[in-house]
């Protein structure tokens, strides 16, 4: 499949969209065309227009700050241009930040999950520019994930945060241009959107079966495996559990000091669920939760892409610590007024609960219906 991100498809035919205005990029260096060439550095150097501005998302301009690290803003060594930090004092652009710009272009990788951050930035974004009548272009990718399954519960209103914007699923089969578009359509007054689209792209299709490379657009987002694995793993945060940060396979290897690694993968493997296998391993974090200390789980295999559920592998895996450390394993301990991290990026509380009692697979069984909702609803605002 001959597929282009929506940069590309900016930049060889769509000029007119910006020709002759002031521009803002809302992007790091770490997003980049299918020749890892960086949106921003594409933006600048054409001379169609005049970028005046830089935003960017968590992990900062340069894409190397730790995850939850807040980033000053900072002149762009690169470009001289002032780059505003949307993860830090601010989380959404103020009139100041666009005083100096006519449109504002959003060129985020998304990686088809909902707790990723850039998700809520943009949205923070969209919203923002339709309070200041500021016209808004989003260059869109492809879901990495495939743009038709989906899994999970529908966020509940209670738990929106940066981690769970947007009411949709975990895994959510949507473009971000997509998620924007529906969010647009909610807003009392629109903003003025427009989505360049992602061309050559079938919505039933995962990356890997298209000619576009996985970019990682952040330290701990390292392969496709990861992505999707992502969807389920990332749960973990929300536990006494290392996430694997700290190794070279985040997201793919959980565990913890208190756990023996053989019995993990055995009792998980009872599961049979499917596209996915156990590795039992050892492993030092160095850093984030356990640095420096041996801790043992498993990594997770994708065998099968196409099969495999990864929010019900990630939640009956952690089913599995709870259930053979009782008097170990723990939720992290709520930190602000949000509450329990685990619950804003489950988007309910009631997983939580699910999981001590060891019914996480009725989780599924009753997001069921609200899913299904979801899917007939969203078709109107599909893109491809």
């Amino acid at each position: 499949m001959d597929a282009s991100f929506g940069v590309e498809v900016l930049m060889s035919k769509r000029i007119d969209l910006l020709r002759g205005k002031q521009i803002g990029i809302v992007s790091n260096y770490a997003t980049t065309d299918r020749h890892f060439r960086p949106t921003i550095n594409l933006l600048i150097e054409a001379t169609e227009w005049r970028v005046t501005t830089l935003l960017a998302p968590e992990h900062g301009l340069v894409g190397c700050a730790k995850e939850g690290e807040f980033v000053e803003s900072q002149t762009d060594a690169h470009s001289g241009l002032t780059a505003y930090s949307l993860y830090g004092k601010h989380q959404r652009p103020t009139r100041e930040m666009l005083t100096n710009v006519d449109v504002l272009v959003i060129d985020l990788v998304d990686i088809g999950v909902r707790y990723y951050t850039n998700i809520g930035i943009a949205v923070n974004c969209l919203e923002a520019c339709a309070e200041l009548g500021l016209p808004v272009v989003v260059l869109d990718r492809p879901n990495p994930l495939n743009g038709v399954t989906r899994e999970g519960n529908i966020l509940s209103a209670p738990f929106v945060s940066l981690v769970g914007r947007v009411a949709i699923p975990n895994r959510h089969g949507l473009t971000l241009g997509e998620i924007l578009h529906y969010c647009n359509h909610q807003l009392r007054k629109p903003c003025n959107l427009t989505i360049v689209r992602a061309e050559g792209w079938d919505r039933d299709v995962l990356l890997p079966d298209t000619n576009l490379p996985f970019i990682c657009s952040s330290p701990n987002t390292t392969c496709f495996d990861m992505a999707l694995l992502y969807a389920g793993t990332c749960l973990a945060e929300g536990t006494n559990l290392s996430e694997g940060r700290g190794t070279t396979h985040p997201f793919e290897i959980i565990g913890a000091p208190y756990a023996d690694a053989h019995r993990v993968a055995e009792v998980f493997a009872q599961a049979n669920l499917p596209g996915v296998v156990a590795q039992p391993v050892s492993f030092v974090p160095t850093y984030q939760k356990y640095t420096g200390e041996l801790c043992q789980g498993v990594r997770l295999h994708v065998t099968d892409p196409n099969t495999i559920q990864p929010v019900k592998t990630g939640l009956l895996l952690i089913e599995t610590f709870a259930k053979l450390y009782p008097d170990a394993f723990r939720f992290v301990e709520p930190q602000s007024e949000k509450g329990c991290f685990f619950d804003l990026l489950a988007g309910t509380d009631s997983l939580r609960k699910m999981v001590l009692e060891e019914r996480s697979l009725d989780y599924f069984s009753e997001s069921a219906q609200d899913l299904e909702t979801f899917n007939k609803n969203i078709v109107q605002f599909y893109l491809y």
